[in-house]
């Protein structure tokens, strides 16, 4: 009789993707359909993201929700937009995790001092990892800012600093083609 315990199965790989700047151009707390506009190749660079068996998870600071320049179903609406337009195009996302909060808000609820889930804090990686099952040693992040590089280190997996212009590009030269 074999007693041997099964292997542990390791989590799926994952891709976390900052919204503004990586996804989208950053027009300054873009919240409107006509703020939404795909960075070059962003739509190609999901699909060559999920082809290559990555979860593709957007995670976003939106401090405007906290600053009051636009209502928390606005965000989700947005991000729901967003997803929909990458669908369209064949890219499919995985999973959507937003932070709403900042220290210097005008909207009390949305208040918070150092909220966990603010990049650089961890808490939206951590918790995308604990809903999906994620390895984070097979995982990684694209920010267009430290602060998303200090989140991708704090929730150990490995940060890549985007600058533009092409977004597909950039994946297939981390992809090695």
């Amino acid at each position: 009789m074999n007693t041997t315990a099964p292997a542990p199965t390791s989590g799926i790989p994952a891709v976390f993707l900052d919204r503004d700047g990586v996804l989208i151009e950053d027009c300054g707390y873009p919240h409107l359909p006509e703020h939404l506009i795909l960075m070059p190749g962003a739509a190609e660079a999901v699909v060559r993201l999920n082809r290559a068996g990555y979860l593709a998870v957007i995670v976003t600071n939106q401090s405007g929700v906290a600053r009051g320049m636009f209502s928390l179903e606005t965000m989700h609406d947005f991000n729901t937009l967003l997803v929909r337009r990458l669908g369209a195009k064949g890219a499919v996302i995985g999973a959507t995790y937003a932070c709403p909060f900042h220290s210097d808000g005008a909207v009390a609820e949305f208040v918070h001092p150092d909220h966990p889930d603010r990049k650089p804090n961890p808490g939206m990686l951590l918790r995308a990892i604990a809903d999906h099952n994620i390895d984070p040693a097979r995982s990684f992040m694209i920010g267009d800012k430290p602060s998303d590089m200090e989140a991708a280190r704090r929730a150990g997996v490995s940060g890549f600093l985007f600058d533009g212009p092409d977004l597909d590009a950039f994946v297939r030269d981390l992809l090695g083609g």
